[in-house]
């Protein structure tokens, strides 16, 4: 084994799936991009990391309710675009041409051409970690949409894409040891 510099040690643990969070202030929606991830428990409980650097912090540590949507691999190009670009001078939702739909519970909309959208309260921010605990309170999933593969980000500018998936539900519900 060759020695990895520490300071990309993430690459090799980078979680997923990259997904866009909206948030709303008192003038306007905005889209993020985060690949900072992590469900919390079995409950609706998620954390993402972003801070103070990202035009739509301020919104969502003041008004305390975000939406996470999942977007799919067709949808790469305008995730990053997404991510290269400041809401604080560019309407995303009219730039790259998606469709925000209003939720029941929050008032950031929902992305009308992502898989899924869940709408969340946040529940608690870890200032020192820049970590964003969200609830979610509502979940919805696209299930005509026909593209489902879901794109994760290395952290060096390259992406995996989800593959095919592989069934182990009887083997982790079992009662025998070891997994036999």
């Amino acid at each position: 084994m060759r020695q990895l510099k520490l300071s990309k040690a993430f690459t090799l643990m980078e979680s997923g799936p990259v997904v866009l969070v909206t948030t709303r202030d008192e003038q306007k929606s905005n889209i993020m991009t985060i690949s900072w991830t992590m469900v919390m428990d079995f409950t609706p409980v998620f954390a993402i990391t972003t801070g103070a650097w990202n035009h739509s912090f301020a919104a969502l540590r003041k008004n305390r309710e975000c939406v996470i949507a999942i977007p799919t691999v067709d949808l790469l190009d305008k995730v990053v675009g997404i991510g290269t670009c400041s809401g604080a001078d560019t309407d995303k939702f009219a730039k790259f041409k998606l469709t925000p739909v209003q939720g029941k519970f929050v008032t950031p909309p929902l992305i009308r051409e992502c898989l899924a959208n869940m709408e969340c309260k946040v529940i608690d921010i870890v200032t020192k970690h820049n970590i964003v605990v969200l609830e979610a309170v509502a979940a919805y999933i696209d299930t005509a949409r026909k593209e489902r593969r879901t794109v994760h980000a290395v952290g060096d500018g390259t992406f995996i894409v989800d593959g095919r998936k592989i069934d182990r539900r009887k083997m982790m519900a079992s009662k025998l040891p070891c997994g036999v």
